[in-house]
């Protein structure tokens, strides 16, 4: 049974809390994603940053204004390392997710998206 840490993207892309919106939105539009999770200073995980939560936010606020903390999830589902790849695969579909971080001992050591476990139906 595969694990998350076998198709987990390692090298994470990823923001702090504090940075604007706009800057945030040109670090997912350059890196091609559609998400990234926000760390503070000790690399642990406190929000998400989502396309749906930029676009739930447009409109109640100013992008070019807004730090990241103002429009980001705070409440992170994550996995471990060790995870079945069929339990995150199954989180994914049933809560509609793109990502899960995956997280040991507090700090971030990858991400899943649906992308990942699609690409490992392939191995």
């Amino acid at each position: 049974m595969l694990k998350a840490k076998d198709v987990m993207t390692k090298n994470v892309v990823t923001i702090k809390a504090d940075i604007l919106l706009k800057d945030a939105i040109r670090i997912l539009v350059g890196k091609g994603i559609s998400g990234v999770p926000v760390v503070d200073d000790s690399g642990k995980v406190t929000g998400i940053l989502s396309e749906k939560d930029i676009m739930n936010y447009m409109f109640s606020g100013n992008l070019s204004t807004t730090v990241v903390s103002e429009a980001m999830t705070k409440n992170v589902v994550s996995m471990t390392s060790d995870t079945d790849l069929d339990k995150v695969a199954l989180l994914i579909s049933e809560k509609k997710f793109r990502r899960v971080p995956v997280i040991d001992n507090g700090k971030l050591v990858g991400i899943i998206s649906r992308r990942d476990i699609i690409r490992s139906l392939l191995s």
